[in-house]
C-alpha cells in the first residue's frame, strides 16, 4: 500500500463535502488498512458523524479569525503527519493547507494557485459533462483504479429511528429553498407541484430552520392537508435517512440532491439558471432531471444569482413540471 495516512481536504460548501464522500469510500475499498481524515469548512462537519470509515473529521472554521484558524489548523496537520493529501477545492487557502501539511504526495487541482508545489496535479474543467465525482476520482488515478465511487452518508441507528415516526405513511419529500435566487424553484411552482401529487400521500418539506418560513407559505398556499413542515426539525443525516425511503424527493440543484445521491434515494431534480452539464447532477439509480432546455441565456453561471440577470427568470417561469 503506498500510504497509511490520508487526509482529504474539500472546505467548500456542504453539496461539496457530501460529493467529497465518493472518495472516502474508494480509499477505503481500494487500502481498507489506511487512516482516512477528512477537513471540512465549519457547520459541514456533522454529515461526517459516526462515519465507519474515517478516523477523523477535522474543521476550519472560516467565519471567526480566518487567517488565525488557517495557520492554527495547517500547524495541527502537520504535526498529525500525514504522507498523501488529496485536495479536492481549487482556492488558495486550501492550496496553502496541503501545501505545508508535510505529506509527502500532495495532489490537487492545477487551478490552485498553489499547485506548483504539488506533485500531483491535474486539470478541472467544468461544463464538458463530466460529474465531479468523476474529477475527485481523477485526484488519485496515480495509485488507485480507475472505477468511479458514489457519494455515501452513513445515517446512524438512532437518526434512522427518529425518522421511523414520519414513515408509517406513504409520503414524498420536497427541500423547496437554496441559496442562490436563481436556482430555487419558485413558491408559485412548489405549489403547483403540490396540487400534482397523490392527495392521499403525505408530503413533507425539508431544509434548515431557515427554510421554516418558506415552507410555511408553501403550506399556506397549497391549501390542503397533509403537507408537513419539517426544516429545522431534522438534522442532514436525519434528513437522508427520511429522503432514502421517500417514493419520491424533489429537489433544486442545491445540497438536498446530494443528499438524496448520498443514501442511492429516488429523486426529482430542478436545474434552472444552472445545468446538470456543470457536472453537480443527482447520482441516484433512480432520477429525473427537470430543465428548460431552450433557453439562449441558460446557464447563466456556475453558481446562481441572486436574481435572474435578464429580469424575467423564465428557465424557473416557463418549466413544465
Amino acid at each position: 500500500m503506498p500510504y497509511n495516512n490520508i487526509l482529504i481536504i474539500q472546505t467548500a460548501f456542504i453539496g461539496d463535502a457530501i460529493l467529497a464522500s465518493s472518495l472516502v469510500e474508494k480509499l477505503h475499498d481500494e487500502w481498507p488498512q489506511a487512516r482516512i481524515s477528512i477537513l471540512v469548512r465549519k457547520g459541514n462537519e456533522s454529515i461526517y458523524n459516526n462515519h465507519p470509515f474515517l478516523i477523523q473529521v477535522l474543521v476550519w472554521n472560516k467565519q471567526e479569525s480566518k487567517i488565525k484558524n488557517l495557520f492554527q489548523l495547517i500547524l495541527k496537520i502537520r504535526k498529525l503527519k500525514f504522507d498523501c493529501v488529496i485536495n479536492c477545492h481549487r482556492f488558495a487557502s486550501s492550496g496553502l493547507i496541503a501545501s505545508f501539511s508535510g505529506a509527502k504526495h500532495v495532489a490537487g487541482y492545477k487551478e490552485n494557485p498553489f499547485s506548483f508545489l504539488f506533485n500531483y496535479n491535474i486539470k478541472h474543467v467544468i461544463g464538458n459533462g463530466k460529474h465531479e465525482v468523476e474529477r475527485y476520482n481523477d485526484l488519485v488515478q496515480d495509485f488507485c483504479k480507475p472505477v468511479l465511487y458514489k457519494p455515501k452518508l452513513y445515517p446512524s441507528i438512532t437518526d434512522s429511528s427518529l425518522v421511523e415516526q414520519y414513515k408509517n405513511v406513504s409520503y414524498v419529500c420536497i427541500a423547496p429553498a437554496s441559496v442562490w435566487f436563481t436556482k430555487q424553484l419558485p413558491v408559485k411552482k412548489w405549489v403547483e407541484l403540490i396540487s400534482k401529487i397523490d392527495t392521499n400521500k403525505t408530503i413533507y418539506l425539508i431544509g434548515a430552520p431557515s427554510d421554516f418560513k418558506l415552507c410555511e407559505e408553501i403550506i399556506s398556499l397549497s391549501k390542503r392537508s397533509l403537507v408537513v413542515n419539517l426544516a429545522g426539525k431534522l438534522s442532514l443525516l436525519q434528513s437522508c435517512a427520511l429522503m432514502k425511503d421517500a417514493q419520491m424527493n424533489y429537489v433544486n440543484d442545491s445540497a438536498p440532491l446530494h443528499l438524496a445521491s448520498s443514501v442511492n434515494a429516488v429523486v426529482t431534480a430542478f436545474f434552472l439558471s444552472t445545468t446538470p452539464n456543470f457536472g453537480f447532477g443527482p447520482l441516484s439509480d433512480n432520477k429525473t432531471i427537470i430543465e428548460n432546455k431552450n433557453l439562449a441565456c441558460r446557464p447563466c453561471g456556475l453558481h446562481g444569482h441572486k436574481q435572474c440577470p435578464k429580469q424575467h427568470f423564465e428557465c424557473a417561469t416557463h418549466l413544465e413540471i
